[in-house]
């Protein structure tokens, strides 16, 4: 593990809950990486995510977030990232939950640019992945495109201003600050827990030429400008998912 990931993963005062006691398994680097997000009706999201979850809102508002960036440096614990393997391109849509005892993420969909990473993660974890071709170009910006039959992404997007941490219960913090996500496994609900330190984000403005990644899983298209901010680094580690009983 680099200095770096172990001084950002020392840092636990602003988890909501404790660390898990048992091991983590992988670690992962995100770079360039983007949060779009628009106030969404609960209802229109309801039909999409189990039951047994509760919708999280701030204000009143449930949110779906759309997040691209570039994955790298991943790798299983005790083992060395795989060049080919441990790098690439990575876009989820999402909105956030909760079991009543832990707010976290309900993906309706991760585009990645690699087959066998999509192929583990849907086997292994139950996580609705898709191979799409995307790329991302940086320049004064980035230029970051994901295409998949209907799910299309054309955006440009860059950071203004002074990278800071979310203040505690501020509507950033609800929308970035989440240390589990959610999924479907086998035909039961799992959780899958993660830690990184706090999100260090900048403001940031963007250009969206195209998107319907959203209609891709049967929601409307999305309406008006997005909320939006830019982290340019953070390092994860992960555990194993368990059922929730």
């Amino acid at each position: 593990m680099t200095q770096h990931l172990h001084s950002s993963l020392a840092m636990t005062d602003h988890r909501p809950w404790p660390l898990p006691d048992t091991p983590w398994i992988w670690r992962q680097t995100w770079t360039d990486l983007a949060f779009f997000h628009w106030r969404i009706p609960v209802a229109t999201l309801r039909p999409l995510v189990p039951a047994d979850l509760e919708i999280d809102t701030f204000d009143g508002s449930a949110w779906l977030g759309l997040v691209p960036f570039a994955l790298s440096d991943f790798s299983i614990r005790r083992l060395p990232a795989v060049p080919w393997l441990s790098a690439f391109l990575e876009t989820n849509l999402r909105t956030y939950v909760t079991d009543g005892r832990k707010a976290g993420v309900w993906f309706f969909r991760l585009d990645a640019t690699r087959a066998l990473a999509v192929l583990g993660a849907c086997i292994g974890l139950g996580l609705p992945y898709v191979w799409s071709r995307m790329e991302m170009t940086r320049s004064t910006g980035i230029d970051y495109t994901v295409r998949r039959g209907r799910a299309q992404l054309d955006v440009s997007y860059r950071a203004e201003g002074p990278a800071s941490a979310a203040a505690p219960g501020s509507l950033t913090s609800f929308l970035t600050e989440r240390y589990c996500l959610y999924a479907t496994h086998l035909g039961r609900l799992s959780r899958l827990e993660i830690h990184h330190g706090p999100w260090l984000l900048q403001d940031g403005s963007a250009t969206i030429r195209q998107n319907s990644i959203s209609e891709a899983v049967g929601l409307p298209p999305v309406i008006g400008k997005p909320l939006v901010h830019i982290a340019a680094r953070q390092d994860v580690i992960g555990w194993p998912p368990t059922l929730v009983s």
